[in-house]
Order: structure tokens, then C-alpha cells, then sequence
């Protein structure tokens, strides 16, 4: 049995039609979102410290893990584990159900930068 070898492999990246090089190079050095100037945004997205976590879990085990995050609300920013101790939730079976929970003790809507 014989096996042929592969010697070598050419892949192009980068190719756009209609595009030139210098064009494609533009866009790359340009940001894709204009950031405002301004104060930031004290805390984290509730949707980043829910991601963190793996579901089902205990409120207790929640507290354990991220009880000292401070999440952003739109009154301001609030430790994770004071809010919590105002849900009547214990388990939470979904990110979906922890998220509603905060929710419905912070509010959702903009929040606050000034």
C-alpha cells in the first residue's frame, strides 16, 4: 500500500470581491463602533455575571461564587448579594429565571451614567 503525502498547502484569507487590498486594510485599522467620551459605567452586566455561572444553582451557591460582584442598575450600581437577599428565589433552574429575579428587584432599563 502506498500513501501520498501531502507537501504543502496554500490558503488565501482575506479575499473580498471587489475589494482592493488597501481597502480591506482601511476598514481593519478603523474601529467598528465610535466610543463615546465620558465617565464609565461603575459595575457589571447582570448578562456577564449570569454568564459566568453554570445553571441550575442555589441562591446560596450564587453567593458563594458572586456574591461580591456589583452588578449595574439603572438606580445605580448594587452588590449582586443584596439583591439577592431581597428575591424570594432560592433555586434558580435557568440563567433565564436568575435573570428575572434581579430583574424584578432592580428594574431593567438604561442605565444611569451621570
Amino acid at each position: 500500500m502506498t500513501v501520498d503525502a501531502i507537501e504543502s498547502v496554500t490558503v488565501r484569507t482575506g479575499d473580498v470581491p471587489g475589494m482592493s487590498e488597501e481597502e480591506t486594510e482601511e476598514e481593519a485599522a478603523e474601529p467598528a463602533v465610535e466610543l463615546g467620551e465620558g465617565t464609565g459605567v461603575e459595575g457589571a452586566p447582570l448578562a456577564r455575571v449570569a454568564a459566568r455561572l453554570t445553571w441550575p444553582q442555589e441562591r446560596s451557591r450564587i453567593v458563594e461564587k458572586e456574591g461580591d460582584a456589583t452588578i449595574r442598575t439603572p438606580e445605580g450600581p448594587r452588590d449582586l448579594e443584596d439583591v439577592l437577599a431581597e428575591t424570594e428565589t432560592t433555586y434558580f433552574d435557568t440563567r433565564q429565571t436568575f435573570v428575572e429575579a434581579v430583574e424584578s428587584v432592580v428594574g431593567r432599563g438604561p442605565v444611569q451614567t451621570e
